[in-house]
């Protein structure tokens, strides 16, 4: 393995946000992201929700009684928090900054308003939108999931709708065209890779 790390440049861990409506992949995109490269660290998301089928306390999120979360929130313990869809959703600052302190990049999954909240708290982390080509196709995989009640469906595609409108806030997209996730995975891959020889680094505090 070839040294890469140059004269005189101290390589930084990178704080990525993954972000985007309901629908776009994001979950299925980041276990794929993990699988091609392991140095990566994914930040777990805390949820005041039970947990769905399948869903693994520590894994998929760190369910939280909505007691315990509202204290946490009062205690300053969240990078930032959002009420989604009528539950509690956040990001807990130790688990960020344990993560990026082993020196790997850290890698979290937040909604478009949550992903707001990072850019204004660390505004050197680096932001991508995930996307699908169209909003036709967004919608037929919110409606194919068969997750949601007919009200909360047409919530979260109006929800989406109003999401799609904040790309511009993000630092770069990446399309997932159904069927194509080794395409968007590689391209996000790619992203990291270049903002790592980025002149100058990001460098994230979160103190």
């Amino acid at each position: 393995m070839c040294d890469t790390s140059g004269f005189g440049h101290q390589p930084q861990p990178l704080m990525i946000v993954l972000s985007g409506p309901s629908g776009v992949g994001k979950d299925s995109v980041i276990k794929r992201l993990l699988e091609k490269d392991p140095s990566l660290a994914f930040v777990v998301t805390a949820a005041s929700r039970d947990p769905r089928p399948g869903e693994v306390h520590g894994a998929d999120y760190y369910f939280l009684p909505r007691e315990e979360f509202e204290r946490r929130i009062a205690s300053g313990d969240f990078l930032e928090n959002a009420v989604v869809y009528g539950e509690l959703k956040g990001i807990l600052k130790e688990e960020v900054q344990r993560k990026m302190d082993s020196g790997r990049d850290v890698v979290m999954r937040i909604d478009v308003q949550g992903a707001a909240t990072i850019r204004e708290k660390a505004p050197e982390a680096l932001l991508i939108f995930l996307t699908t080509n169209d909003e036709e196709e967004l919608i037929n995989r919110l409606i194919d999931r068969k997750t949601e009640t007919r009200d909360n469906l047409e919530l979260r595609i109006e929800t989406a709708k109003q999401e799609m409108k904040r790309v511009t806030e993000f630092d770069y997209k990446v399309v997932n065209p159904e069927g194509c996730i080794e395409e968007a995975v590689d391209t996000i891959l790619a992203i990291i890779k270049a903002e790592h020889h980025a002149i100058p680094h990001r460098k994230v505090n979160l103190t």
